[in-house]
């Protein structure tokens, strides 16, 4: 349940959101986030503390990402359903950037997250599911997507 994006007609430019999240959003719309290791270009001001290097985001912050021209270029955006507990490691926290365990299936940085998001470098967008459901309807919509194992081969 973990796919990769190269090319695909369906988002202008890796790693828009609002487009990546698409044919989830409905399913994600309630979740919390943790955005970690970013680097973005945007058309205005967002709720993103840029002294920090992690930060938390109620859905209602997020949806003004979403809802926001920003693109990605670094970056990894965790999901959790709105009920579960967001548990930070701050000694280890998630990052994109000569990070080899982004390759490797099953391996979401935060553990508890339910969707991990992975900006890399604008030409890449990994996304890793530990919904089946949300994966298969992501991969339904997102055909082009390349199973991550079959990438790395």
């Amino acid at each position: 349940m973990n796919w990769i994006i190269q090319n695909s007609d369906k988002i202008e430019f890796h790693t828009n959101l609002k487009e990546i999240l698409k044919p989830i959003l409905d399913e994600v719309k309630s979740f919390n986030w943790v955005i970690s290791d970013f680097d973005f270009i945007t058309d205005k001001e967002l709720p993103i503390n840029h002294n920090q290097v992690f930060f938390v985001l109620s859905n209602q912050e997020f949806n003004e990402i979403l809802n926001s021209d920003v693109q990605f270029i670094w970056g990894v955006i965790s999901g959790f359903s709105k009920d579960e507990e967001i548990i930070i490691d701050e000694c280890n926290l998630p990052f994109a950037e000569g990070n080899d365990l982004i390759w490797k299936n099953e391996n979401l940085q935060i553990s508890n997250s339910t969707i991990e998001i992975i900006a890399f470098d604008s030409t890449f967008t990994i996304i890793k599911f530990k919904d089946k459901n949300l994966s298969d309807v992501f991969k339904e919509y997102f055909d082009e997507a390349i199973a991550l194992e079959k990438f790395n081969s």
